[in-house]
């Protein structure tokens, strides 16, 4: 089992201490002990309080400030975390010393501490005396560390040796043979963390972690490196790192403890596990994975659904196709891009390439309450380009406004509808009761104060639906309810994506099925009424 470890950065021993305790109440199994963080540390006055008051099992970390060489741009990628694990003899049924990791990290490693190495293998030694069960050494200094205690380990004391990439993913050719060079230094564990610049990045490092033979903890840092760590237990991790809170972190991407038990349900993920997930960019704003994943855990559905920043939607998908990563729904700015990648289309999803409408729309569309009506589409996007082909299936006449004005002219051509500036907006007022979509990203978080078209010419508008959900109100919302217009949150549009990308991603499984009348039969678990519910508490806010 991958265990769960959580860094513990206070300045003070006592801090440290309660974090320790809120550690072990939130159900994690070791604590990462940054000595490095702790104001005027003293090993021996420091060290036996912190390993006795622990409740469980330590990982102990202390590192030397990392500084970058003045001849290259700082990485973003800092701090990288290093462990002393300790198992409590109770846990055995035995009465006795704790079991720890006591790790002393320099500054080429990204710590805080700054010193020479012979304070940090004499710190290193007095945790092996203290009956440490781990002890981490970077690569590096392994031999030297070696040499200094006389190759003297403890029998029960298990070496990690690690190595930290701080600039980038190497190759897997490269990774592997670092293996195998900590390995060939007498490593009980081997650990690696690099950092990833693109999320295929990570690929590389979860094909060495599965053919790996011995204990190996890998970790590619920064979101977009998210999944390596949600995913450890998948790819046969030895631990993985979750936060208590954003303010407590040790190294970039890190999740918080609730997200990697609550949202990504870690401790049933295994090498059976599908993997699905959101590409997009940005990408830490949307609910989709906490929408997903809730879904997928009411029905017992072995799979987990995480939010994945990319930057190139066709290198993505190249990278991340084998059968374990069975689905994706994509979001900005990756729409477009997702119908050019695709082996099949629905037909609706070909708009974007061959829409063209002669007719009047489709056969029911004048019974339809948008027939006839009026409606602006601002945005000529994937989602805008979705909103205008139903709107004009539905009996509607469109008008597309978009920034640039040459996609504005091309979607309406597509649908027969007519292009419109977006500067245009504020005084276009052909009729009354005019419905006005926005289907661009204006008002989404964290830009929670931009809007596609001024307060005073929401008057001209009988209902204004925004595709932002998060905020759920966004100001173009706001501002419309003021103005006395009634308005149609994203969330709807958020609920109805969600049951279909649902039903695609289990298959249909038994007891999951959505029907067009929006309701599910009553033997059936009422997942669409769990979704309505769910998203109404998870959208509050």
């Amino acid at each position: 089992m991958t265990l769960l470890c959580v860094p513990l950065v206070a300045p003070t021993v006592e801090e440290m201490l309660a974090d320790a305790v809120a550690a072990a109440a939130a159900g994690c199994d070791l604590v990462e002990i940054r000595l490095d963080f702790l104001q005027g540390f003293r090993p021996r006055e420091h060290l036996p309080i912190l390993l006795r008051g622990c409740q469980l099992p330590a990982l102990v970390t202390y590192r030397f400030v990392r500084r970058p060489s003045p001849l290259c741009i700082p990485p973003v990628a800092y701090v990288a975390r290093i462990r002393l694990f300790h198992t409590f003899r109770r846990y055995f049924g035995i009465s006795g010393a704790l079991i720890c990791l006591f790790v002393h990290r320099p500054s080429w490693e990204g710590g805080q501490y700054e010193g020479d190495d012979t304070t940090r293998f004499e710190a290193l030694r007095l945790a092996m005396e203290l009956g440490v069960d781990y002890v981490d050494i970077e690569l590096k200094v392994a031999d030297k560390f070696m040499s200094f205690i006389s190759g003297n380990k403890p029998e029960k004391c298990k070496l990690i040796v690690s190595s930290h990439n701080y600039e980038c993913t190497p190759s897997c050719e490269e990774i592997a043979n670092l293996v195998a060079r900590i390995q060939a230094v007498g490593a009980d564990i081997v650990k690696v963390a690099t950092t990833a610049k693109d999320i295929v990045d990570v690929s590389r490092m979860f094909q060495v972690m599965v053919h790996c033979q011995v204990p190996m903890i890998g970790l590619v840092m920064s979101e977009r490196g998210l999944m390596s760590r949600v995913l450890a237990s998948k790819f046969g991790g030895y631990l993985t790192f979750g936060i208590l809170n954003a303010a407590k972190t040790s190294a970039p991407g890190q999740p918080t403890v609730e997200e990697l038990l609550d949202i990504y349900n870690i401790r049933r993920i295994g090498p059976d596990t599908k993997v699905l997930g959101l590409v997009a960019n940005p990408v830490k704003q949307s609910k989709s994975p906490i929408l997903h994943n809730k879904c997928l855990q009411s029905v017992r559905y072995n799979a987990v659904y995480l939010p994945l920043l990319g930057d190139n939607l066709a290198s993505f998908l190249d990278t991340y196709s084998s059968p374990d990563f069975s689905g994706f729904s994509c979001s900005l700015p990756f729409k477009v891009d997702a119908v050019q990648c695709c082996d099949e289309h629905d037909p609706v999803a070909k708009i974007s390439d061959d829409l063209c409408f002669t007719g009047p729309g489709s056969k029911d569309a004048a019974i339809s309450p948008l027939a006839g009506r009026l409606i602006v589409v601002v945005g000529a996007g994937g989602a805008g380009k979705a909103i205008a082909y139903g709107a004009k299936e539905k009996g509607a006449r469109v008008v597309v406004a978009n920034r640039t004005y040459e996609k504005a002219v091309n979607l309406a051509n597509a649908i027969g509808g007519q292009p419109l500036r977006l500067a245009d907006l504020e005084t276009f007022r052909p009729e009354e009761g005019m419905i006005l979509a926005n289907a661009t990203s204006l008002g989404m978080y964290p830009n929670v104060d931009g809007t596609p078209i001024p307060k005073k010419a929401l008057n001209f508008y009988d209902v204004v639906f925004d595709a932002v959900y998060a905020p759920k109100v966004t100001r173009l919302l706001r501002e419309a309810e003021e103005c006395g217009v009634k308005v149609v949150s994203g969330v709807e549009m958020f609920i109805r994506q969600a049951m279909g990308q649902f039903e695609r991603f289990t298959g249909g499984i038994e007891g999951v099925v959505f029907y067009p009348a929006m309701f599910l039969t009553p033997c059936m678990p009422n997942v669409l009424l769990f979704l309505t519910i769910f998203c109404s508490q998870l959208l509050k806010a």
